[in-house]
């Protein structure tokens, strides 16, 4: 069996084509049932997210899932022709399939190299097919190792480390120098858009839990709210929210400042002078830039936070290399294994054979040569010379199949041991 990747990522497929091919969760249920239904020894795992569509099958004993099939099957499920369907998307097999699954997971071919999600959506895809029936033997050989790069890749470089995106960089470095935790403070998000939801997210990572969201459109920020677990209050209160705050973060598209210094002074004192960090990650700028002169106030703009991010980002080029040495190493390792599982039984049938035509002729020439008890250093000699003997003649035929195994080819050497030694099947 040779595991078989069919798919199209944000690397080689435009965002239209992503959306028509793209799979929702009881979709992906929907299309492993009836691969199955389909092809009931084949294996399925399919992982759809919103910057990638890949299809990892294998055809277990049968041989007609191969890359024609699995086209069919996905330009079948998505009600898109064939062609469409191999001009926009690319096909790995076998070590290469193997060793694209390992990068995907260690998140080396994310749009965020680093990102921790890929690896629980991968997770995710590989318990959905096994909730329904489509993973098999190789499919859950080859996600486990996956996941077991994956976190290699963690524990071994700093790459998951390195923060590269401004939300992840404010609440993850700056917020996290400014105060030992989150989840005491009160956090107040302005701006209910993209940043908005991103920072969210990541604040809630971060362990906060007192968050308010605020929004012009007020419809806007409760369904944000709403998606998070947090508060949301009208806009017209931004500056009652600001007395109570002890973070702020801004996120808005404002042409001009939500709020100028002039507007701060009066609360600062409502304060009394307790500390406050703004993050402004807005452009324009949400703050005016003079309110981080004041006393017990931290303000962080958009071009901090973009230094810090550049920085992440040369780190994270110095663990590249690292990184993807245990990628290499991973696939090169579960390849090994699954080609070790293959030949395994066909070279212990081979030695046991013979061992068995060893023990009959042993038997033969010691009752010949009617060696005694008392011979036993004579037995012991001549049982030395007959493993000596079927050790160099089984070791070329052996090694070749190893060497063949490992370069993947190993069906045919395989099929021809059977035959030539008539080892029957497996």
């Amino acid at each position: 069996m040779k595991l078989q990747m069919i798919g199209c990522s944000h690397h080689d497929a435009a965002v239209e084509f992503r959306e028509k091919i793209s799979f929702s969760t009881n979709e992906v249920n929907a299309a492993l049932v009836t691969f199955r239904e389909r092809y009931p020894s084949a294996e399925l795992v399919l992982l759809s997210t919103c910057n990638r569509v890949e299809l990892y099958a294998t055809g277990g004993n049968d041989f007609h899932v191969d890359q024609d099939a699995v086209v069919d099957f996905l330009a079948d499920q998505q009600q898109l022709q064939p062609d469409e369907v191999v001009e926009q998307m690319i096909y790995r097999v076998g070590s290469d399939a193997v060793e694209h699954l390992f990068t995907v997971a260690a998140s080396l071919d994310s749009m965020v190299v680093g990102e921790a999600q890929i690896l629980s959506q991968v997770k995710q895809a590989y318990d959905l097919a096994c909730n329904s029936g489509a993973a098999g033997p190789l499919t859950h050989s080859v996600f486990q190792a996956a996941n077991r790069a994956a976190k290699r890749v963690q524990h071994e470089t700093s790459i998951h480390r390195r923060r590269v995106s401004v939300p992840s960089v404010a609440v993850g470095e700056v917020a996290a120098e400014v105060f030992d935790t989150l989840s005491n403070k009160r956090v107040v998000l302005c701006g209910a858009g993209e940043m908005g939801e991103e920072t969210l997210r990541y604040l809630k990572q971060a362990g906060a839990s007192d968050l308010c969201v605020l929004n012009r459109t007020y419809e806007r920020a409760v369904a944000l709210a709403t998606a998070f677990g947090a508060e949301s209050a009208p806009w017209e209160t931004l500056t009652d929210q600001i007395v109570d705050a002890d973070l702020i973060i801004g996120t808005t598209s404002a042409a001009d400042p939500i709020l100028t210094e002039a507007t701060f002074r009066p609360l600062q004192l409502k304060r009394r002078n307790r500390e406050l960090l703004i993050l402004d990650l807005a452009v324009p700028r949400d703050f005016e830039a003079s309110i981080g002169d004041l006393p017990s106030v931290y303000l962080y703009g958009i071009d901090d936070l973009q230094t810090a991010c550049e920085r992440n980002r040369r780190e994270r080029k110095k663990e590249w290399p690292k990184a993807k040495q245990i990628i290499t190493e991973e696939t090169e390792r579960f390849m090994q294994a699954i080609n070790h599982r293959a030949t395994g039984p066909v070279i212990r049938r081979l030695r046991d054979q013979a061992q068995e035509i060893k023990s009959d002729e042993l038997d033969r020439l010691i009752n010949k040569l009617q060696l005694t008890n008392g011979d036993q250093v004579a037995r012991k000699e001549i049982e030395k010379s007959f493993d000596r003997l079927i050790n160099k003649l089984l070791h070329p035929p052996l090694s070749s199949l190893r060497d063949d195994a490992a370069d993947g080819h190993k069906r045919g050497l395989v099929e021809a041991l059977r035959q030539l030694f008539q080892l029957g099947e497996d």
